[in-house]
């Protein structure tokens, strides 16, 4: 329970007054009202009440970027969003198709300011009604925000979409086994098929980083937890971020969520590059005296497959066929067995225990492994009972850590020293087993690269002026970051290389430092002695790892240039 005093501090005025005093009048007349009814506590967080924004969670929803929840929702998910749009494409209606349950937790009035309603069929009067209630609540809530107004209620009224009567449950949640599916669909990605390659490069004890790096993720997580329990209307990591250090701590700890998406993009291009090089080494293209080789042709095919995606107003089928990510990490596991154990290629290298000039790299293909964190808020807000939620992230961080270690070892074994940077590029060409590892691996991408990008776009479009945010202009911001990723790929095409750089200097952020420094900040007056001494070790032992593994990544980077 918070008091009135605490409630107040966190309303801002909007530089706006002046020019609407009858509002402004208005506004503090409820504030005056709210502040005089917060002793009971009570009706702010019960689904039943009055459908009004406590002022924590409208100080924080209606900040870039608003589309966090909502994009990163989507992105982790099984369930798919089944909105269905009429009308001209407005960001409005684009960010309406990307919900999936985006809004569990949150009261009426606070979807009703993010997004436009989505209204049943009714007689011209109900209609009309219900368009008056939507004008009063924005009303009432505007001036709970910064001085900032956000870009997505600035939309047009003559761009307003026409929707389809569809009912969107507030307040439905996740049960257990769905939060497990979401949190190993986001830990089991790419990072799976490089850790034989992590094992060559620091030897076998370097799986003890995998497995300390579990441990800490966990704890972590945990953390994160607390911060989201500590303060009304915490939801995301961006809201955390807020909580602990302002709107600079939100604005970069949103920053480096979407360069760590964006970094993924790139990734995906590089790996789709390298598998269909193998699947077609002698592909190539040729314009006028440009020939382009098998790496650049696919790299460049895969993007004209991926960009439409990109374009989508709903996401459903793909967010159907991301939900496959565990089922690929698993199945490539599977397979690489099966060329060990059935087709006789055996686990018969020994290899080397500890090999310390490449600890380094394998610290950031190590940390890559949990990179889940931007996620792990969004699942806990959406559970069912959120006393499972250490009990859910330790299960998906322990399935996960299984298969990773799983790979590696079985990997190194039968490949040793000749292991590449993904162990589908070691498989055997002529075996049936290996072509659907490696299909398996190439098409996973591909469902995936819009959902990555996606969060990253929404959160630029809302900086588009209102005037600005059109279809065509949005379909060109989006193109233009998808050949961006391109580029990149094609400039930096060294997978392990990259997602050790990743690794080293993002996911250390996001997973190990950030979490510690914002569980400090927030909860600063209740830390114990051993809690402040464990976040003291994580932080230390994520920028150790952060200096080392970025500089040793840098200076392989520009040694495969020299």
């Amino acid at each position: 329970m918070r008091s009135s005093v605490s409630e107040r501090s966190l309303i801002i005025e909007s530089d706006d007054d002046d020019d609407h005093p009858q509002s402004a009048a208005a506004a503090r007349r409820r504030r005056t009202g709210s502040d005089s009814d917060s002793g009971s506590g009570s009706d702010s967080s019960s689904p039943c009440a009055t459908p009004r924004a406590p002022p924590a969670a409208a100080s924080y929803t209606q900040q870039w970027p608003q589309s966090y929840r909502q994009s990163i929702d989507i992105l982790s998910s099984v369930q798919s969003p089944n909105l269905s749009f009429l009308g001209t494409p407005t960001l409005s209606r684009l960010s309406n198709s990307f919900i999936t349950n985006s809004f569990r937790g949150k009261t009426p009035e606070i979807i009703s300011n993010l997004v436009k309603p989505l209204l049943r069929p009714t007689t011209n009067d109900d209609h009309h009604q219900q368009q008056q209630q939507h004008q009063e609540a924005h009303k009432s809530s505007q001036y709970l925000l910064p001085s900032r107004k956000p870009s997505l209620q600035q939309i047009p009224e003559d761009q307003k979409p026409l929707l389809v009567a569809h009912e969107l449950s507030a307040y439905q949640k996740c049960s257990y086994a769905q939060a497990v599916v979401n949190g190993i669909n986001v830990l089991c990605g790419v990072g799976i098929l490089s850790t034989p390659y992590a094992v060559k490069q620091g030897g076998w004890l370097g799986l003890v980083i995998l497995c300390l790096f579990g441990i800490l993720a966990w704890y972590t997580g945990v953390l994160l937890r607390r911060c989201l329990d500590s303060k009304e209307g915490l939801e995301t990591y961006p809201d955390i971020g807020h909580a602990a250090f302002g709107t600079t701590g939100r604005i970069a700890i949103s920053i480096i969520l979407y360069v760590e998406l964006y970094a993924c993009c790139i990734e995906y291009l590089i790996l789709e590059s390298d598998n269909l090089s193998k699947l077609f080494p002698n592909a190539h293209l040729t314009i006028g005296s440009l020939t382009l080789n098998s790496h650049v042709f696919f790299a460049i095919l895969t993007t004209i497959i991926v960009m439409p995606t990109t374009w989508l107003r709903d996401l459903s089928c793909l967010s159907y066929l991301s939900a496959g990510g565990v089922i690929a990490s698993i199945l490539g596991v599977i397979c690489l067995f099966w060329v060990g154990a059935v087709d006789n290629v055996g686990f018969e290298n020994k290899g080397t225990a500890l090999n310390l000039p490449g600890i380094p790299i394998a610290i950031g293909l190590y940390g890559y492994c949990y990179s889940g964190h931007g996620v792990f808020p969004n699942i806990y807000s959406s559970l069912k009972n959120r006393n499972q939620f250490p009990s859910i992230l330790f299960t998906c961080i322990g399935l996960s850590s299984i298969l990773y270690a799983g790979a590696a070892v079985m990997g190194y074994k039968m490949f040793g020293e000749a292991t590449q940077s993904q162990f589908t590029l070691n498989l055997p060409e002529n075996l049936v087993v290996s072509k659907v590892a490696v299909w398996t691996t190439v098409a996973n991408p591909i469902t995936k690269y819009a959902l990555t990008i996606i969060p990253l776009a929404m959160s630029l479009e809302e900086l588009l002026p209102p005037n600005q945010q059109k279809y065509s202009n949005i379909m060109m911001l989006r193109s233009a970051l998808v050949v961006s990723t391109l580029l990149i790929a094609l400039s930096v095409p060294f997978f392990g290389l990259v997602m050790a750089l990743v690794g080293s200097l993002l996911t250390m952020l996001v997973t190990y430092i950030l979490p510690c420094a914002c569980f400090l900040a927030i909860l600063k007056r209740k830390v114990t002695w051993h809690q402040v001494a464990a976040c003291s070790f994580i932080m230390v032992v994520g920028i150790c790892c952060a200096c080392v593994g970025t500089y040793s990544s840098l200076s392989k980077i520009i040694q495969n240039y020299t």
